[in-house]
């Protein structure tokens, strides 16, 4: 799929990789941008900046997904690229709230499951078309101390999967973005209340154009695994060839973290 001449819709795009991804399909030559979140006001700031379309949208409500797709096949002759990347952030074990659970389930997997419901039709009509997911690192490895947030991106690289074994060979690419931490709102969640904590993630931390151009080259080499970090790839690599020893250093880690926070 090239980026030059497409239509992209980008859920999330008011802040963060959204945003990013917004830009960077502006630069890579999008024909137009559809700019979508809860955040009207950011979204409609963001489409300025690229001359798009803003769209609000909660994209846990699956009639209002369905129409704003519906709107760009009729306004602009099809959607190209899909980028469901809106997402929450939730911490906590399994004692995290039914509600909370819920709704990290809704934003996190079923959106992707809507918004790929109603594209894929065109998409498949036409015979071409992208879609990126933006999971995690957490949804290959795991994020300590956030289960809702671990399991639901776990859900979203195995859809996102799916969709590649069973789209693939009828012109439907599909891109899964997995980063660690990127400098977006959304990282502050995640920097933890100990030094070494946030002296580790702001460490690591990229910032989310960087994770953005990334995007852009996996839709136009139309691959399946984004890794803005590329040591990801090693951890998953071990943690696939010997499950028992990655589990162990994963204890070894969360045991460092709390004593640290002690």
């Amino acid at each position: 799929m090239q980026v030059d001449g497409s239509v992209a819709l980008i859920t999330g795009g008011a802040s963060g990789i959204g945003a990013a991804m917004a830009r960077a399909f502006d630069r890579a030559g999008a024909r137009h941008v559809v700019v979508a979140d809860i955040d009207e006001a950011g979204a409609a700031d963001v489409a300025a900046v690229v001359g798009g379309t803003p769209v609000h949208l909660d994209v846990t409500d699956e009639p209002a997904t369905r129409s704003t797709i519906e709107d760009i096949e009729r306004r602009h002759g099809g959607l190209d690229i899909l980028c469901c990347n809106a997402g929450v952030a939730t911490e906590g074990s399994v004692d995290v709230p039914n509600e909370r659970w819920q709704h990290t389930w809704d934003v996190n997997v079923m959106a992707h499951v809507y918004a790929a419901r109603h594209a894929l039709p065109g998409m498949l009509d036409r015979g071409r078309g992208h879609i990126v997911s933006t999971a995690s690192a957490a949804g290959l490895l795991t994020n300590i101390g956030a289960a809702p947030y671990s399991v639901t991106k776990h859900a979203a690289v195995a859809l996102a999967e799916w969709l590649s074994v069973t789209y693939g060979d009828r012109g439907i690419g599909v891109s899964c973005l997995c980063p660690q931490f990127v400098e977006t709102p959304m990282l502050d969640v995640f920097a933890g209340n100990t030094d070494e904590m946030q002296a580790w993630v702001r460490g690591i931390a990229i910032d989310a154009d960087t994770v953005a151009r990334e995007v852009v080259a996996a839709v136009e080499a139309d691959r399946f695994l984004v890794l803005p970090h590329a040591e990801v790839a090693d951890y998953f690599l071990a943690k696939a060839t010997d499950y028992e020893r990655w589990l162990a250093g994963m204890r070894r880690l969360q045991a460092r973290m709390a004593g640290s926070a002690g």
